[in-house]
């Protein structure tokens, strides 16, 4: 593993992600959502990569620029977050809404081959979103088909699940409920980098402009200080997830798993407390398509920001 966690690629002003809106419908209404865009864009070779439950897009911009001359990368920040709206109803922060947005937006994007990279939440609503099609990697969605149409055929090519399976372990969702709905505001933003550094201790050692980077966009300023970018309902939904509908969801995920046609990377931190080295391994068993990397010194999740991790995506998703 690569001792330096910093972006691979360095940035300047022209690599900068465009940002861009689509409408998505839910029980209440219609909603935005922002998305993140790197590369081509008339390029029908996609990659969308999506974040973890309190994260936005730009978590991946190094992954994005340096995957950004193969692809058109996008990078939605899911409903609720970053640029997005906020839902009317708290009860749709919930992964079959997610993959209903995602659908959305894959039928605007149009890809002849869609490839995923989803980080903890990110990877359940990509395996949500496959579990729900038929997976077909050689048809395209029709033009204007914004409905159902782009999930009935999904040109799903290669998945990359970021320290994230179909088993939901209590400790770590514990250790994240601790912090998801907690409100607060910092005086400083040097004090919400502290705090990052703090509750995402798992992300592995990075240097101050790593740390910088994971800060800026998932706290924002208002009224001279420095407050979470996400609406804190979310944490609600979350909060009320009983034993048995875990087990409900679990079931629907090995299903999912078990009967995923396509090439799957498992990425895991050694130190996971998210996915365990026990359900990794059924993974692997219960679907022979998939391989697993891990990276040592890291817990949940891996940021995808250090070479390493980085190389290991890229060789799995450009693989002949």
């Amino acid at each position: 593993m690569s001792s330096a966690f910093s972006p691979a690629v360095s940035s300047s002003p022209a690599d900068e992600p465009r940002l861009d809106f689509v409408a998505c419908a839910s029980p209440a209404g219609l909603h935005r959502m922002a998305y993140w865009e790197w590369g081509d864009p008339d390029n029908d070779r996609v990659l969308v990569c999506v974040h973890g439950l309190t994260r936005t897009g730009r978590d991946f911009d190094p992954l994005a620029r340096a995957m950004s001359r193969d692809y058109r990368v996008v990078c939605p920040d899911v409903v609720g977050r970053g640029r997005s709206d906020w839902l009317i109803d708290p009860a749709g922060y919930v992964i079959p809404q997610y993959a209903a947005d995602l659908t959305t937006l894959v039928a605007r994007l149009r890809p002849a081959r869609l490839d995923w990279v989803g980080t903890s939440m990110g990877g359940l609503i990509g395996l949500g979103l496959a579990g729900m099609a038929t997976v077909s990697p050689t048809l395209r969605p029709a033009r204007g088909d914004l409905g159902l149409g782009a999930a009935a055929d999904l040109p799903l090519g290669r998945m990359v699940f970021n320290d994230i399976g179909p088993v939901l372990n209590a400790d770590g969702l514990s250790r994240i409920g601790g912090y998801v709905g907690q409100e607060l505001r910092f005086e400083r933003y040097e004090q919400a980098v502290d705090y990052v550094r703090t509750v995402s201790a798992g992300f592995g050692p990075h240097d101050a402009a790593g740390w910088d980077a994971l800060t800026r966009h998932v706290f924002c300023e208002r009224d001279g200080g420095w407050v979470k970018h996400y609406d804190l309902r979310l944490a609600q939904p979350f909060a009320l997830q009983t034993p048995e509908a875990t087990a409900a969801a679990e079931a629907l995920l090995w299903q999912a798993w078990d009967h995923l046609p396509v090439p799957s990377l498992i990425l895991r931190g050694e130190h996971s407390d998210i996915l365990t080295s026990g359900t990794a391994r059924r993974m692997l068993e219960r679907n022979p398509r998939a391989r697993l990397v891990e990276f040592g010194g890291v817990g949940h999740a891996p940021t995808l920001r250090a070479d390493d991790q980085i190389a290991a995506v890229r060789d799995f998703l450009l693989a002949p």
